[in-house]
Order: C-alpha cells, then sequence, then structure tokens
C-alpha cells in the first residue's frame, strides 16, 4: 500500500466502477463525496449498470458523467452482453481517465475490468495472496468492516480527505409531485404511517406471516401501514395484505425510485428485509428495522445503530420485531 498520497493535480478525469444494485450504489456515495471534496475540478464517470443512469443526475454534486456497463463475465448481477462490450471499453479509452477506481469488491474479477478501462492508473482492492495490478494504489480488501467504511479505505490510502460515512439520498420535488399523483395514498394523507417492504433481491426475505403480524402491530400503534416491492414483488406484498388484519395500502409496482424516496422520506418507520430499501431509508435518515436473514449485518446494517435496528429474523418472533420498532420510532 502506498506511503504517499496521488498527487491530485494531476487528476482531472476519473472513473468509479461500481456496476451493482441501489443498496450497494447508495454505500459508495460517500466515496464520491470524499473525491469531490478532494477533486473539485475533476470529471467524475460513473461505470454501472444501464438503471442506475439516472443516479448521474440525481447526484450531479458529485458526478459528472455516466457509463454504461453491459455486463461482464464472471459478474452475476446482469447477463454481459459481450457484443456491447468492446463499444463501452472503447467508450472509456475516449474518455483518457486519469485515475478509475474499482469499487466493486475484492477484484478477482473486476480488477480485470477495471484495468480494461484504460485509465492512466488504476486503484482498488485486492485479496491478499491474490494478483495485485499495482502496490501503490491497491489495499487489501477489508472483511471485517460496514459496506461504506470498507470502500472509504480505498480513498482514504490514496490520501483523499474524508467528508463522512454516511449515506444521502436527494429527494426532489418532482418526486413528490409524482408521489401525491398516485390515488392510492389518499388513504394515508395527513396520517402517521410506516412502510412496509417484505421483498428481497439479494437476500432470503422474512416470512409472509412475520411481516403481516408486524404491519398489524404497527396499525395497532396507530401507523396507517403502506406496502411497497416492484413489479416482481407484487406476490410477496399481495401475499402480507391478505394475511394482514388491519387496512392496508399496496404500492408494488407503483412507484419510480424517485416516488419512493419521497414516500420513505415521510414515513414514520420503514420495515424491511436487507435490501436497497434499507440504505435508502438509513440516506433519508428514516427510522427502520432491518430483518437479517442470510446476510452478514456487520456489512450491511446502517451505520446509526440507534436510528436503524436491526433484527436477526431466524431467532425473531413478532414481539422482538415491534420492540426494534418503538425502539426506532422512540428516536425520531
Amino acid at each position: 500500500m502506498r506511503t504517499e498520497p496521488l498527487p491530485t493535480g494531476s487528476l482531472r478525469r476519473l472513473a468509479v466502477l461500481r456496476a451493482l444494485k441501489l443498496g450497494d450504489l447508495l454505500c459508495a456515495v460517500p466515496v464520491m463525496r470524499a473525491l469531490r471534496a478532494g477533486l473539485p475540478e475533476a470529471r467524475i464517470t460513473l461505470v454501472a449498470l444501464p438503471w442506475a443512469r439516472d443516479l448521474v443526475e440525481r447526484f450531479d454534486a458529485y458526478l459528472d458523467d455516466f457509463l454504461e456497463l453491459p455486463g461482464f463475465p464472471g459478474l452475476p448481477e446482469q447477463a454481459p452482453d459481450v457484443h456491447a462490450l468492446p463499444a463501452t471499453l472503447a467508450a472509456a479509452h475516449e474518455r483518457d481517465f486519469d485515475l478509475v477506481l474499482q469499487l466493486h469488491g475484492s477484484g478477482e474479477v473486476t480488477n480485470l475490468l477495471a484495468l480494461l478501462l484504460g485509465g492512466r492508473r488504476t486503484a482498488g482492492f485486492y485479496r491478499p495472496g491474490a494478483y495485485c495490478p499495482d502496490a501503490d494504489t491497491f489495499v487489501p480488501y477489508p472483511d471485517d468492516e460496514p459496506e461504506p467504511v470498507r470502500l472509504l479505505r480505498l480513498v482514504e490510502a490514496l490520501g483523499f480527505p474524508l467528508a463522512g460515512a454516511e449515506l444521502e439520498f436527494p429527494v426532489r420535488e418532482a418526486d413528490r409531485q409524482e408521489l401525491e399523483s398516485l390515488p392510492e395514498l389518499r388513504a394515508v394523507d395527513r396520517t402517521p404511517y410506516a412502510v412496509v417492504h417484505p421483498g428481497a433481491r439479494s437476500a432470503r426475505p422474512w416470512s409472509t406471516e412475520g411481516f403481516a403480524a408486524v404491519a398489524d402491530g404497527l396499525a395497532r400503534r396507530g401507523l396507517s401501514v403502506v406496502l411497497t416491492g416492484s413489479d416482481d414483488e407484487r406476490g410477496a406484498t399481495a401475499a402480507v395484505a391478505s394475511t394482514m388484519h388491519a387496512p392496508v395500502v399496496d404500492l408494488a409496482g407503483r412507484t419510480s425510485l424517485g416516488s419512493l424516496a419521497a414516500l420513505l422520506d415521510g414515513a414514520r418507520l420503514v420495515v424491511c428485509n436487507d435490501t436497497g430499501v434499507s440504505h435508502l431509508a438509513a440516506a433519508l435518515r428514516v427510522p427502520s428495522v432491518v430483518m437479517f436473514t442470510t446476510s452478514d449485518a456487520r456489512r450491511w446494517a446502517p451505520l446509526d445503530v440507534d436510528r436503524h435496528r436491526r433484527v436477526q429474523a431466524a431467532l425473531a418472533q413478532t414481539d422482538d420485531v415491534l420492540r426494534a420498532a418503538d425502539e426506532a420510532l422512540s428516536v425520531a
């Protein structure tokens, strides 16, 4: 690992490789913030999956450009379009990056991809004992820290000033207007409400019966309950709604990322699995209870342990989750 910082005066064009889903990208926002603080005039390009294009506009304080990655062999998040990959690499070379940051994990697959982007320098993580592209700019992958802190270890080693590890997500007026246009929400206008998100993309979700019982418990506490999920998760939210006794509003498949953020921003509480909604709630500083089934809470739980409560789902009873909800609500 290097002992001297990079000469920031020579860094005018940067690429950040993070071709993952919502929660993973939100965990990288503290790195983007640190890069902008250290390089206020640099042009910073996000290299990510197609869905993330809109994040460049939303995070325009930190990001200037987007380069769409059509997947890559060995990465599970999206089937690679190998015919489109040469054009992506050519577009990267045209940008003539001074530095490419590999923020996509430990590097067994993505260090090669980062090098293929053609930067003058490449930095990232590597597993001790595995291939290290550059001993001056690559650091050992830390296995025992929360994800935002883990990512910051790289830019810290490169000499960038850190600007906090907290997440953020800008909610815009257009997001609020889109949310207000949903007729289903008339039932919770001006009423304190909780958002329950029973789906999960990367982790095994907690049980339908568990979410339904917790949602009923929140209703008994005077909160309206709104269920959220993607189109693919409509079955999960419908199952929770049909198991509940209290009235519920089901918005699965009805919200964009922006209107979902606006919905969470107005909530008193979010109850969810370890998924992107957990990180979105953390970014918006909305109290939450996060159910952990198969994922590592030490790595993925929000950093604020008072506002955001973690529950090991395998051992959890309804009363345990509601107790955690009461504790989170007391911080609000």
